[in-house]
């Protein structure tokens, strides 16, 4: 209860500040550093501080050295944070792989400049010296924190990596073991599919159609609600989900389909400029209980079972038949109390690996939405 209070809190402080889903997202890479860095210096601060004795001039008691770590730990993690916002947005796939192991390594010397430049700035502001900043920066002993901060700001990097992979917020709630038997959600699942995907393939190549399915998944993540979790890549298909009264609340799980074709018609120019065309997505939702847990020995996994999940891919592969591109399930049309869109019933259809028809609606809406080419 007092998870949900925080979260609700959580929301409604950001949308009170009027930050985007986007500006949110910043916000968490912020935090994330920011405690990093300034956890990483406090354990610094206990190992030098607690029965041991400094080599250089400079002589850090334990108590001086937290002080030092809670003023210069969130600015590290200032810099750091911004300077993963600026890789993740800016940089990543946008430049070979020499030049991103360059601006890493330009980054490494700057990030180290910081530090000292903070670190001597905390110093003088605390407790006064007599040292320079270079004698301060090459002070006995130096040498082995810069290898610690080279060391943490690696492990940090490596988290957040671990962290995309696994879907924003799951690295820490496998780490409380919430995944470790199986648990009943309530969920929204949305199948997303590239149209005439074989086509494509066949007429750019397997390296270009690669990188076409990059970008596009690329503007998937920027386009789609902060609350949406994207599941799992399959190929040139992509499973979204949400929480269910976080994907019924203001259609989200509705509008993260129009959200994301938006901003495909917004860059139709540079599809075309590198592929020759526009891409074009259908996708079916569709809601209901399903069973979450962690999978895997070796290689661990957070997956979602059940036929909730059956039922959405199925949907989706009717969106071709009915010529639809966006379709949902009764079940869900009967939870969203919309304005914005219209629904238009398709009848009861079979669906493969169901007994029983599934009463399924077109969606569209209600405004002229722009036509993306296929």
């Amino acid at each position: 209860m007092f998870k949900k209070e925080e979260d609700l809190f959580e929301k409604d402080n950001f949308d009170s500040m009027g930050l985007s889903d986007n500006k949110r997202r910043r916000w968490r890479i912020i935090q994330f550093y920011c405690i990093g860095w300034t956890l990483a210096f406090v354990f610094l601060s206990i190992v030098r501080g607690i029965g041991t004795e400094e080599l250089g001039k400079l002589k850090f008691d334990f108590v001086s050295s937290l002080y030092i770590a809670f003023t210069i730990g969130p600015l590290m993690g200032l810099v750091s944070g911004a300077a993963q916002i600026l890789t993740e947005e800016r940089i990543y796939k946008r430049i070979s792989i020499r030049k991103l192991l360059l601006i890493r390594f330009l980054f490494t010397i700057l990030f180290t400049l910081a530090l000292v430049v903070f670190a001597y700035g905390a110093y003088q502001l605390y407790f006064g010296t007599s040292l320079d900043i270079f004698s301060f920066a090459m002070d006995k002993g130096s040498g082995a924190i810069y290898f610690y901060v080279f060391s943490v700001d690696l492990m940090l990097s490596v988290l957040r990596q671990v962290n995309l992979m696994l879907g924003e917020g799951n690295l820490y709630k496998l780490f409380l073991g919430k995944f470790y038997t199986p648990n009943e959600e309530k969920r929204v699942f949305m199948f997303l599919d590239l149209q005439s995907s074989t086509e494509l393939a066949e007429r750019l190549g397997h390296i270009k159609y690669s990188m076409l399915v990059q970008d596009c998944f690329n503007d998937l993540g920027t386009a789609i609600p902060d609350k949406a979790q994207i599941y799992q890549y399959v190929g040139d298909e992509a499973v979204l989900t949400w929480e269910f009264n976080e994907g019924i609340k203001d259609q989200n799980c509705l509008k993260a389909f129009y959200s994301f074709k938006k901003l495909i018609a917004e860059k139709e120019q540079f599809y075309l400029n590198n592929y020759g065309c526009v891409p074009f997505f259908k996708a079916g939702v569709h809601n209901g209980i399903v069973t979450v847990t962690e999978v895997g020995k070796y290689k661990k996994e957070i997956a979602y079972h059940g036929d909730t999940i059956n039922t959405a891919a199925r949907i989706q592969g009717k969106c071709n038949e009915l010529g639809s591109e966006l379709l949902l399930s009764e079940s869900l049309k009967e939870e969203l109390n919309s304005t914005e869109y219209h629904f238009q019933t398709m009848g009861d259809i079979p669906l493969k690996g169901k007994k029983g028809k599934v009463a399924i609606y077109a969606v569209k809406t209600m405004e002229k939405q722009p036509h993306a080419i296929a």
